[in-house]
């Protein structure tokens, strides 16, 4: 409703009331002092009205603000082509370690290098190819702005100094024999350092480093703290650790099955708080929420699954929303939603939103509530195939993709691109395959 609608809505509210109760009023009122009062209750209702309706618009225009700057989003910088087209794969930005300073983007690619950019000109800086294996993720310490870690399948996780003029890592997590490493992430302290292993045999392991003096020992190698082997019967897919809380972590596995541990308990049983069900194999998941109090999950098959941490001592259900396919929930121009990449909580608004697209390489941005999921905006014209990364960027309201292109692309709101003309789309055969298990069966879980 229009102010001017609402100011009508209110007088008519305020009459409606005052007609209603007269009758009592009057009757009580053995001085008649119900017609002196009546303009006084009037004025009084209608600013009671008048502030319920502009604090429910206040909150409804911080939202929509947000969705439009989201909607509005436009190419401000590509980087330079390199000379090795490459899939990149996983995207993270550092944090500037004073006001003014400059930010690195970090790139794994699925030629097995690591390159590391400029975050604001996309000017590549330098690349590391020490990697014996196929990178599984990359990750900027918290604490440190040019610290970089990087986990491959080999069974190690590497952490590099991009400040340094040496290529070689100043610090080596080594993993258990036969680990092959295919997720981690690096706690909010910078204290951890977990990595979750492709399932050799019969083990799947969640394995745990102490990452503190990473930069006191140069080349050393760290041993493991120790590993979860019961909580996962399949590979584990993706890790992520709670943003403001470092003793939190949420994993997930192709078993269907995402994992809360709580990593101060003693023990793997102790740790694990809830289990949750996906129904399917994990693609990606986060935290979101106020205090980062929910969990969500994006499925292979481009399921999505939503649950609040916060109701797990309630009888209330702890889904928020599951639905089975995004792709028949989301109505989207130009060749539909075809995929899921991940998803963003915008802590301003207070809201969940997801990052899906095309193979043509738009990208579709898409709100989540709990009645269901909306087409926010879809950004066209930059990339030219599938999307297989991003990083969100709060400070400055941008977003950071990459993908099959070999592309790697800076959005920000109302900008005008100064940069290279688009490139066509390059066939390039990537050495990572997506791995892609859809199960049949529900997996039931071990906890609400």
């Amino acid at each position: 409703l229009s102010l001017q609608q609402d100011v009508i809505a209110g007088f008519l509210y305020a009459i409606l009331i005052l007609v209603v109760f007269h009758p009592v009023v009057d009757l009580i009122d053995n001085f008649n002092l119900t017609y002196k009062y009546a303009p006084l209750i009037i004025i009084t209702l209608l600013a009671f009205h008048l502030l319920q309706v502009s604090g429910e618009a206040g909150e409804m225009t911080a939202v929509e603000k947000v969705e439009e700057q989201l909607a509005g989003l436009r190419i401000a910088r590509r980087c330079e082509p390199s000379q090795e087209p490459t899939y990149l794969l996983d995207i993270h930005t550092s944090t500037a370690a004073q006001p003014g300073s400059g930010r690195f983007v970090a790139v794994s690619c699925s030629n097995e290098s690591l390159r590391v950019y400029d975050r604001e000109t996309l000017r590549f800086l330098r690349e590391y190819r020490g990697h014996a294996g196929t990178l599984s993720g990359v990750r900027f310490a918290h604490t440190c702005d040019s610290v970089v870690f990087s986990a491959c399948s080999q069974g190690t996780v590497e952490c590099w100094d991009v400040r340094s003029g040496t290529r070689k890592p100043v610090q080596v997590f080594s993993g258990y024999p036969s680990n092959v490493f295919i997720s981690f992430d690096v706690s909010c302290s910078d204290l951890i350092v977990c990595a979750g292993t492709e399932k050799v045999e019969k083990d799947t392991f969640l394995v745990f480093w102490d990452a503190r003096g990473i930069t006191d020992c140069a080349s050393a190698t760290k041993e493991p703290l120790g590993a979860y082997s019961e909580s996962h019967n399949d590979d584990i897919t993706k890790i992520c650790f709670h943003p403001i809380e470092p003793n939190l972590l949420v994993s997930g596995s192709t078993d269907g099955l995402v994992n809360v541990f709580d990593i101060n308990k003693d023990n793997e049983d102790d740790a694990l708080i809830s289990t949750c069900n996906s129904d399917s194999s994990v693609s990606s998941l986060g935290w979101s929420g106020e205090d980062y109090k929910q969990v969500y999950c994006m499925t292979h098959d481009e399921g999505f699954c939503w649950w609040d941490m916060a109701r797990l001592d309630t009888e209330e259900p702890i889904t928020l929303l599951h639905i089975l396919d995004v792709r028949e929930s989301v109505c989207a121009e130009n060749h539909g939603l075809q995929y899921l990449v991940g998803g963003l909580y915008h802590e301003k608004a207070g809201k969940l939103f997801l990052v899906g697209g095309t193979s043509t390489g738009d990208i579709h941005l898409i709100s989540c509530s709990t009645d269901g999921l909306s087409l926010v905006g879809t950004l066209c014209g930059g990339h030219s195939a599938t999307i297989r990364s991003f990083c969100w960027s709060p400070t400055d309201e941008s977003l950071l993709t990459g993908g099959e292109d070999a592309q790697l692309l800076l959005w920000k709101p109302g900008a005008v691109e100064r940069s290279l003309t688009k490139k066509a789309s390059l066939k390039i055969s990537s050495s990572l395959q997506k791995r892609v298990r859809v199960h049949s069966t529900s997996l039931k879980s071990r906890k609400k």
